[in-house]
């Protein structure tokens, strides 16, 4: 076993579809050379609910509600390093295209307009354990400072392979040409 002290690594999802975290998953066996130098904190590869001190983090989605807003800023400062991953967490992404519409008129179009097959309790949920809507999806720059910007719809296993080695081993990240897209 190696005496280096190996790099914390965590990862969130906000609104987005996961996406960004499938395609970390496409580094497929290259998951074990990372785990020779990474430690994971809080992420769905190990169910922490809670981000401990990191080195570096990941976040996927954009932020729609005030939980998102919360979870980013507890994980920002846990994070030395952080890194708005894939096109949600960059620039709102798909969720963000109801940044042009009323959220309170979509609610109720949703709620009220729909098909319900209990009339009576139809309607826009009320309930204090459901987070509160922002007017506006927004990219996670607007809520906390970003170190790193890893663009696509998702980024491909190999550039997030690519990114995080670099970052691993305390290069500035530089993805080829070819892993680089904004789809």
């Amino acid at each position: 076993m190696s005496d280096r002290i190996k790099l914390r690594v965590a990862t969130v999802s906000l609104a987005g579809c996961f996406g960004c975290h499938t395609s970390f998953l496409d580094i497929d066996e290259r998951l074990f050379e990372l785990i020779e130098h990474v430690d994971f904190d809080r992420s769905p590869l190990t169910d922490i609910k809670h981000c401990g001190p990191c080195d570096i983090g990941l976040v996927e989605g954009g932020v729609c509600n005030a939980e998102n807003v919360h979870v980013l800023r507890e994980f920002r400062k846990n994070c030395k390093t952080l890194v708005a991953l894939g096109a949600c967490a960059i620039n709102g992404g798909l969720p963000a295209q109801r940044n042009h519409l009323n959220v309170q008129d979509i609610l109720r179009d949703v709620y009220h307009g729909g098909c319900s097959l209990d009339r009576a309790r139809a309607g826009v949920p009320n309930d204090p354990e459901l987070p509160l809507l922002l007017e506006k999806v927004h990219p996670i720059r607007e809520i906390v400072e970003v170190d790193y910007f890893l663009q696509g719809c998702p980024p491909s296993g190999d550039a997030i392979w690519d990114f995080l080695s670099d970052l691993i081993a305390g290069r500035v990240p530089h993805l080829p040409y070819g892993l680089r897209h904004f789809d």
